[in-house]
C-alpha cells in the first residue's frame, strides 16, 4: 500500500473535501481524486460517500483510524532513530488550546534544556486525541475533556473562572452575580469549542438560558480590551488575571461552583517517548501551578 496515498487519504478524511485538500496538498483534484480512487479499489470498499457532499463514511472512519496509528508508528521511529543516531534528547510537540498558560514551564524548560527543538500546535480539544494517536504531537495540554481512549493523563491545575465587567458596570461592585442575572447582558466569548464558550454555554444551559453572544473570535488577548470597552461581559480564568493586562477590567464571581477550568495533560498510554517529550512532561507535572492560581 502506497504511503503517499494512505498520507493524501488522511488529508481528504480530515476536509472532506476534494478541492481543499487538493490545494492543501498542492496536486491536481483529478490525481487526488484518482489515488483516492485507486485506494479504495485496493482496500475492495468505498471510503466515502459521494451522494452531494464527500462525507467519511463508516469503513472509512475504521480506515482512518489505523492509517494514523500506523503513520503515526512510523514517524515515532523515525524520530527515535534520529534521537539514537545524534545521542542527543531528540525534540518534542506540544499542543494547547491556549499558550498562555503555559509560558511559564516553557521559559523554564528552555532555559534548562536551550538545545531542544520545541514545536508548538494551538489545536481544540476535539483535535487533540485524533493528533496524539496519529503522533502528530507529543503532549497536550487541555482546558476541557478530551473524548477517546488510550491516553494517559495528569490534572495539572484546578482555577476559578470569574466574570469580567467593564468598570462602572452595574455588576462592577459585587463580589459575586447568579447566571440568571446575566441573561440580558452582552458577552464578548471565543468561538463554539474552545473551553470559555463551552463553560458559558454549560453555566447558561443549567437555568435552561442562552447567552446572548455579541463577539465571538479567536483572539483571547483581545478579549480584556472589548471588556473594558464596554462592548460586552466574558469569563476570565484567574491565570489570566495574573498576566499583565493594561485594560482596565472588574471581576465578580460567578454564584456557580462549575465555573472553573480544570487544566489536563495528556500522552499516549504505552508509547515511547523521547527524552525530550519526557523531560518537558516533568517540568509540566512539577510546576507551581498552584502558585498563580486563586481559588
Amino acid at each position: 500500500m502506497d504511503l503517499h496515498a494512505l498520507q493524501q487519504f488522511l488529508v481528504v478524511a480530515r476536509l472532506e473535501h476534494l478541492s481543499r485538500a487538493a490545494t492543501e496538498l498542492r496536486v491536481a483534484q483529478p490525481s487526488l481524486s484518482r489515488t483516492i480512487g485507486r485506494l479504495e479499489a485496493e482496500l475492495g470498499a468505498p471510503l466515502f460517500d459521494r451522494g452531494g457532499r464527500l462525507r467519511l463514511n463508516e469503513s472509512g472512519r475504521v480506515f482512518r483510524a489505523h492509517v494514523e496509528r500506523a503513520l503515526g508508528e512510523l514517524d515515532a521511529g523515525r524520530r527515535a532513530a534520529a534521537e539514537a543516531a545524534h545521542d542527543g534528547v531528540g525534540g518534542v510537540r506540544l499542543a494547547a488550546e491556549t499558550f498562555l498558560t503555559v509560558t511559564g514551564p516553557l521559559a523554564a524548560y528552555r532555559a534548562a534544556h536551550p538545545d531542544v527543538d520545541i514545536e508548538l500546535h494551538q489545536l481544540s480539544a476535539a483535535d487533540m486525541h485524533r493528533a496524539l494517536l496519529a503522533r502528530e504531537v507529543d503532549l497536550c495540554v487541555a482546558s476541557q475533556p478530551i473524548p477517546g481512549d488510550g491516553l494517559d493523563s495528569s490534572q495539572l491545575m484546578d482555577e476559578q473562572v470569574w466574570l469580567a465587567v467593564p468598570p462602572g458596570h452595574r455588576l462592577a461592585a459585587r463580589d459575586s452575580v447568579a447566571v440568571p442575572e446575566l441573561r440580558d447582558e452582552p458577552f464578548v466569548i471565543s468561538r463554539s469549542g474552545h473551553w470559555q464558550r463551552r463553560l458559558l454555554d454549560l453555566l447558561f444551559n443549567r437555568h435552561s438560558l442562552s447567552p446572548r453572544i455579541v463577539c465571538e473570535g479567536d483572539e483571547p488577548a483581545a478579549t480584556a480590551m472589548l471588556v473594558s470597552a464596554g462592548i460586552g461581559l466574558t469569563l476570565l480564568p484567574a491565570v489570566a488575571l495574573s498576566a499583565s493586562v493594561s485594560a482596565p477590567i472588574a471581576c465578580a464571581a460567578v454564584d456557580d461552583p462549575g465555573c472553573r477550568r480544570t487544566l489536563t495533560l495528556h500522552r499516549v498510554a504505552d508509547s515511547r517517548q523521547s527524552t525530550a517529550t519526557r523531560l518537558l512532561h516533568h517540568t509540566l507535572t512539577t510546576w507551581p501551578w498552584g502558585a498563580s492560581s486563586q481559588t
